[in-house]
């Protein structure tokens, strides 16, 4: 009797054991942690449904602060706003409405594909007008994967879909419609066959934009005052590389991670970037320039310094630029 007794305490301790060791599973739905992220009012809900190890790539990289005011912003906006609704269950995930055009949007569940660890989440989007259905030529389809992580979904992947019915009569008529308005702006700004051009007025070949250039300098402006601010010994940086983003371990003087490898190049879109003037240890000082390569010839130069202030020249001269270039607003 008390071999048996000892027997069935035994199993029952070791069954106890067993389920402690078991994961625990989540306290909440995938939809239910998906809504929670980017709809709750709580702050840094945000951050608790990422991965672990986007999480700690974030930190390394120094971005987890932003996302982290981000979830405040959002939290805000979750207070302050009665515009939309949430629904944890049924077709509708989020509906809100437009103050100003009285546009009703609807965020619907496609598809709901919960497969042991996972679920996938398919929405897409519905819009309204006075009670009236607004058709639209393009259906795009999200899809967010959900993944459990110490018994709590976390976002692992994100999906787009864009469903482009190229049979659709109104989607047909519109790209006539800007297929004629480019064909006629082409014919209205080509050179006459007998025109005549001086040295001066030889028309330029150029390639894209300027207007994504300024944008460019500013990453790499702000990113020396980090730099500066983060290594004091060293002060402002000379080398590109030394601010890139790109690698594995811990940021430090030549990987602080605060570009990307495009700009850390040197090279971005038609344009050479180059810093210089670093004097004094630690440098006090720099320059920062823009030049258009040969194939983009006939674009502006820009220049800058660690005053932020970005100037540009029409004649694609650095020189010209950091002497007598305009403000670029």
């Amino acid at each position: 009797m008390r071999m048996r007794t000892a027997f069935l305490l035994l199993i029952g301790f070791g069954s106890n054991l067993w389920t402690a060791s078991a994961s625990t599973p989540p306290s909440q739905t995938a939809r239910q942690a998906l809504m929670e992220m980017f709809f709750s009012k709580q702050p840094g809900t945000f951050l608790n449904h990422l991965p672990a190890a986007t999480r700690t790539m974030l930190e390394q990289s120094g971005a987890l602060a932003n996302l982290q005011q981000y979830s405040l912003l959002t939290a805000q906006i979750q207070t302050q706003s009665n515009n939309f609704q949430t629904f944890e269950s049924g077709r509708i995930l989020l509906t809100g409405v437009n103050p100003q055009t009285g546009q009703k949007v609807d965020v619907v569940v496609v598809d709901d594909r919960l497969r042991g660890e996972q679920d996938d989440i398919e929405l897409s989007f519905e819009a309204y007008k006075d009670g009236q259905a607004q058709k639209s030529a393009f259906m795009p389809h999200l899809t967010f994967s959900m993944t459990t992580e110490a018994g709590i979904w976390k976002l692992s992947e994100i999906s787009l879909t864009i469903h482009l019915p190229l049979n659709d009569p109104e989607l047909l008529k519109s790209f006539a419609a800007g297929l004629k308005a480019h064909a006629l702006a082409g014919s209205t700004s080509a050179i006459p066959s007998n025109a005549t051009f001086t040295h001066a007025q030889t028309p330029v070949r150029t390639f894209g934009r300027d207007s994504g250039v300024p944008a460019a300098m500013r990453t790499i402006l702000t990113a020396e005052t980090t730099y500066a601010a983060t290594y004091p010994s060293v002060g402002y940086t000379c080398t590109l590389s030394d601010l890139d983003g790109f690698g594995e371990g811990q940021p430090n003087e030549h990987q602080a991670m605060l570009i990307g490898v495009g700009l850390a190049s040197g090279k971005w879109h038609g344009y050479t970037l180059a810093l210089s003037g670093c004097s004094g240890s630690p440098a006090t000082t720099f320059r920062l320039t823009a030049t258009p390569t040969g194939e983009s010839y006939g674009r502006a130069a820009f220049c800058a310094d660690r005053a932020g202030a970005i100037r540009s020249s029409a004649d694609g001269n650095a020189a010209t630029c950091e002497t007598n270039g305009e403000l670029v607003k």
